[in-house]
């Protein structure tokens, strides 16, 4: 059978490789950290690593290292099994209490991914008489949740206000019984923080709920990184907040969804990828425990992210590149075209540097980008010499 779709799989590979859109995946031979080694795909030997999510630089803190050999021994490896049957360890419930209590909700429930969150809430909460109002930009996980719930399904341009008002009324007059705004709180690709402060004003004008993914902002946004609900002073107006526990909470894998109490009582017995995917490994649980006492003294880290940030943007801006505006740690340099992109990514690992390119369908068409993420790990030295590779990297494209 599959001979007969083995040319259409291969025209189509062919087709993505040609258009510059093929995502190859280079090896590293190192932990996760502001310098890797990478071992094949691409330039061998050190490069500065400036395309993680490693905001905090603690995928490789010793600290947390030392509580995941401990929780191994004390916890074991897995719990081949899912929550309700036999698949809840203290440690879970620990978890759970620690980061309801660090962003300010009621309850929060695990999930194997934040990807497994977001696709988890949608079709719990929300049936055929409800509506979704979704930001345009927000992502994947999002997106594919939504498709699976038998939501009404509005959608506003990124962060515009008059839009989103403008659907809310429609979902209103259109009788939805629930209304639910959802939004990144940062949005990937482009580092840009939606108005939070503004959409609750909306959701309360409408009588409508508000969910937040906040997986690139918990841990390092906001006075005591907790996010774009703190850093809009909206913590008791945000009603779900879904994230990750793989970006700057430690950087392994994992996702929760942190709400109202009721909501999270009702997505332990309704949600499916809770009910149906096995639990949070106990290692991940124990190390991320760790991970939010370091939180608790990571001014500092949140301090030199912010001038890593600050220095890179304004150096970029001043070397004549397109960044967009902002100051998240998310600094996109917009290079418009997807085989360019690819190219100086290229160059930019030829001098040491590790970054991608991102094109279509990851991006718009003709909003090609290298998306450059800085971290507390890095040095001052290590940002100048980014910028110092950029530089050289335009100039050899240009020729």
């Amino acid at each position: 059978m599959f001979d007969s779709v083995r040319d259409d799989i291969r025209a189509t590979l062919d087709e993505i490789r040609a258009a510059g859109l093929h995502k190859p995946e280079r090896v590293i031979g190192t932990p996760q950290s502001a310098t890797v080694e990478v071992t094949a795909g691409g330039r061998p030997g050190e490069v500065l690593n400036f395309c993680a999510n490693n905001y905090l630089g603690l995928a490789d803190h010793p600290d947390v290292v030392a509580a995941a050999h401990e929780a191994l021994d004390r916890w074991g490896y897995g719990m081949a099994s899912v929550r309700f049957i036999c698949g809840t360890q203290e440690v879970h419930k620990e978890l759970e209490a620690r980061l309801s209590a660090f962003l300010g909700q009621e309850d929060t429930i695990l999930y194997s991914s934040c990807f497994d969150a977001n696709g988890g809430v949608f079709e719990t909460l929300l049936g055929p008489e409800d509506a979704v109002i979704s930001d345009a930009l927000n992502h994947a996980s999002i997106i594919d949740g939504i498709r699976l719930s038998k939501a009404r399904r509005f959608r506003y341009a990124n962060r515009d206000m008059a839009d989103l008002e403008q659907q809310l009324k429609e979902a209103t007059e259109g009788g939805a019984r629930r209304k639910l705004i959802v939004t990144d709180g940062v949005f990937s690709m482009d580092g840009y923080v939606a108005p939070l402060d503004e959409i609750c004003d909306l959701a309360e004008q409408y009588d409508a709920m508000v969910m937040v993914d906040d997986s690139h902002a918990v841990g390092f946004v906001g006075a005591g990184g907790r996010g774009t609900p703190e850093l809009h002073g909206v913590m008791d107006r945000v009603d779900i907040i879904t994230g990750t526990l793989g970006k700057a909470l430690g950087g392994a894998s994992g996702g929760y969804v942190a709400a109202r109490a009721e909501i999270v009582a009702l997505l332990r017995q309704r949600s499916r990828p809770y009910l149906f995917s096995n639990t949070l490994a106990p290692v991940i649980a124990a190390s991320s425990l760790k991970v939010l006492d370091l939180l608790e003294s990571a001014g500092d880290l949140r301090d030199k992210l912010n001038a890593n940030t600050a220095l890179f943007r304004r150096r970029m801006t001043e070397e004549g590149f397109d960044i967009l505006p902002g100051d998240h740690a998310i600094a996109p340099v917009m290079i418009g075209d997807a085989a360019e992109a690819g190219k100086m990514a290229e160059l930019l690992l030829e001098r040491g540097v590790y970054v991608i390119g991102f094109s279509y369908p990851v991006v718009p068409q003709g909003q090609a980008r290298i998306r450059v993420q800085l971290s507390a790990a890095h040095s001052t030295e290590d940002v100048n010499r980014a910028v110092d590779a950029f530089v050289a990297a335009r100039a050899e494209l240009r020729g």
